[in-house]
């Protein structure tokens, strides 16, 4: 059989896992394309901003198990599972974890955000470990219920890195480029040839990409603070009486990665400027939610700042867009639109992906 040219374009989480897997293949000779790599700190590329983190959640009003976000999330557990126990030099850790839940921010903008987070009863309870609910003794006035249990954070400045590692120990080739069409990708293949599949991972930017342009893309604007405190918990809550997108959530990345403190939910706000109010705001819900982030008895002057960020999460109204087309004679295989679920969708997108590829190049092969 001969060998299979794949050109992935964009270096995402998604773009990066989904390389990962299909090299796996040693038939397929993968290229990874993109205008921005690990390393880079720019608004358009979402994946070094993230927490990031496997908190589960769906569309709204869809259930999970027939939801493909659900499904997605569901089969990534076990690979970040995986490389949280064997394999620290990827930068995944478990931590506990607590989701607390005011009803009042249901009908809220966050509170939609993070439904599936916040039922007594979710989807994900047999999928992590140690999962309960919490007495209500345990609550603070205005909580009306909350969860526990063990998941893992993402230190993003490692993890990524390490997937470029991962799929160059399988000669994946990755080159630097932009292109204004999906197909203009195909032509470059590290081999010289014309590819015989595009695998756009494009994200955000699928909106202004020529024979692509999904403008049911919208960009979901997460402002975050990044600093140097510990608390030993990871903790979120469905909504703030700050505003209806803002939110507050707690995680500390891997290997020294930080403390991200967030956030926002933005939606269709392009501004890639930290906002200095909204900042203080963070920092001060963060602080009354998990008082341990700081000292007895201090404010967010016991906060030890590293940066502030932005990012911008590819939010898709139908969902992550993962499926075969053929563009101008060109077969193209999309796996974008994933919103702020990347890292803890990532495996099972991928895996749809790479079916996708072979379902391609079947009807490829079947029609020469």
């Amino acid at each position: 059989m001969e060998n299979t040219n794949i050109v992935v374009l964009g270096a995402g989480v998604i773009g990066l896992t989904t390389a990962l897997l299909l090299s796996r293949d040693p038939k397929k000779k993968i290229t990874v394309v993109a205008k921005h790599m690990p390393g880079d700190y720019d608004i358009e590329y979402a994946s070094p901003w993230a927490g990031a983190n496997y908190l589960p959640y769906v569309l709204q009003g869809v259930g999970a198990e027939n939801n493909k976000v659900g499904k997605f999330e569901k089969a990534t557990w076990p690979w970040l599972r995986d490389l949280a126990e064997n394999c620290p030099e990827a930068g995944i850790h478990f931590l506990p974890t607590v989701v607390y839940n005011r009803i009042k921010d249901r009908e809220s903008t966050t509170g939609q955000w993070f439904s599936e987070l916040l039922r007594p009863d979710p989807w994900y309870k047999d999928v992590v470990p140690d999962f309960q609910q919490l007495p209500k003794s345990e609550l603070a006035p205005g909580i009306d219920n909350g969860n526990s249990f063990t998941s893992v954070c993402i230190n993003t400045a490692i993890y990524l890195p390490w997937l470029v590692g991962q799929c160059r120990k399988n000669g994946v080739v990755f080159k630097r480029a932009i292109f204004s069409h999906v197909n203009d990708a195909a032509s470059a293949h590290h081999s010289g040839q014309k590819a015989d599949i595009v695998v756009n991972c494009t994200g955000l930017s699928s909106r202004k990409l020529g024979g692509v342009l999904d403008d049911t893309l919208l960009p979901a604007r997460g402002q975050i603070v990044l600093v140097r405190n510990d608390p030993g918990v990871m903790c979120s809550i469905s909504g703030s009486d700050d505003g209806d997108d803002e939110v507050t959530y707690i995680m500390t990345r891997a290997a020294g990665g930080g403390t991200i403190l967030g956030g926002t939910y933005q939606k269709n706000n392009w501004d890639p400027n930290p906002d200095p109010n909204i900042a203080v705001r963070i920092m001060k819900r963060c602080v009354e939610l998990c008082p341990s982030l700081v000292g007895k008895g201090q404010g967010i002057e016991g906060l030890s700042i590293i940066r502030h960020g932005v990012g911008l999460r590819p939010l898709r109204r139908d969902g992550p867009r993962v499926e075969a087309e053929k563009i101008d004679g060109q077969w193209v295989v999309h796996n974008y639109g994933h919103g702020g679920y990347g890292y803890q969708a990532s495996y099972g997108s991928a895996v749809a992906a790479v079916e996708a590829v072979e379902q391609a190049l079947q009807k490829k092969t079947a029609k020469l």
